[in-house]
């Protein structure tokens, strides 16, 4: 029971939503957060952040992996704890960054909704990769050749998949709406 209310609390929902860049992911990652609504966590914010911060020390700063994943957990589970829904934007691209998204969830007590948005259609996304405009300030877009040439693990467990180049942003959002029952 929520202390202000006599009324049972519903569970948050971690909606994590993986893909390559350029596929449309943070476009629907936005959309559906604004639509449930959700709190939106998203690493390429919470990286780019971090650089600008760190200005001259970057190089130096001993960090064995970068922090932004590690942020972004911590972020995400203090939302999921006073109860809201976290719409979770990142690459994603190995089996150990979503099962930390797994677990961040899981150890905050909601549900977990995997994501992962692809673009199909291999023109459209060179396209959208040479492009894009860059929506937040001091973050550097990837190449084609540094997207196709990414790690990036198959998925090996049951997800939504989203294919941005026969879905709208919309109907793709809708989709993944739908499956939370929101």
């Amino acid at each position: 029971m929520s202390p202000t209310t006599d009324k049972p609390r519903r569970q948050p929902v971690l909606i994590s939503v993986g893909g390559l860049p350029a596929t449309g992911k943070s476009a629907v990652a936005r959309l559906l957060a604004t639509e449930l609504p959700a709190a939106y966590v998203r690493i390429d914010s919470i990286e780019t952040a971090i650089g600008r911060s760190e200005g001259r020390f970057a190089r130096t700063n001993g960090w064995e992996l970068p922090p932004g994943y590690a942020v972004g957990y911590d972020i995400a589970a203090d939302q999921l704890r006073v109860g809201l829904d976290v719409v979770a934007d990142s690459v994603n691209p190995v089996r150990a960054s979503r099962d930390a998204w797994r677990e961040t969830g899981h150890t905050a007590g909601a549900q977990v909704l995997e994501v992962e948005i692809v673009c199909t259609d291999v023109e459209e996304h060179r396209r959208r990769v040479e492009e894009r405009v860059v929506d937040i300030a001091g973050l550097v877009k990837p190449t084609w050749e540094q997207i196709t040439n990414r790690e990036y693990d198959p998925w090996d467990r049951d997800r939504i998949v989203i294919d941005t180049s026969t879905l709208s942003i919309e109907e793709s959002a809708r989709r993944i709406r739908d499956a939370v029952g929101r």
